[in-house]
């Protein structure tokens, strides 16, 4: 059940990062709300899965799977520009979170 809840808790960073991008469009309390529900949500799951997954662990998964996601909601919501750069440096951030070890 704690992958479970780390998996949602990265969401709430994914939709929390989204919903910073719409407060600074909107600049409404709707918004600024809702960044503040959606990060308190992503925290609290993130606290439930550090129950049983350990820290380092944990949170090198969150931050992975959050900024994927984000980069990939800042793509395809909000017409963000992806280079060839952006793709290879959000390979590392994947290989990092999930422990690939890479050969030069």
């Amino acid at each position: 059940m704690a992958w479970i809840y780390l998996f949602i808790a990265s969401f709430g960073e994914i939709f929390g990062v989204a919903s910073i991008n719409m407060y600074l469009k909107r600049n409404s309390w709707k918004w600024l709300l809702t960044v503040i529900v959606v990060f308190s949500l992503g925290f609290y799951f993130l606290a439930l899965a550090m129950r049983e997954i350990p820290l380092g662990t944990a949170y090198a998964i969150w931050t992975g799977l959050g900024a994927t996601g984000a980069v990939i909601m800042g793509v395809v919501f909000f017409q963000e520009p992806m280079s060839r750069l952006r793709l290879v440096f959000l390979t590392f951030i994947i290989c990092g979170a999930v422990g690939l070890k890479v050969v030069a």
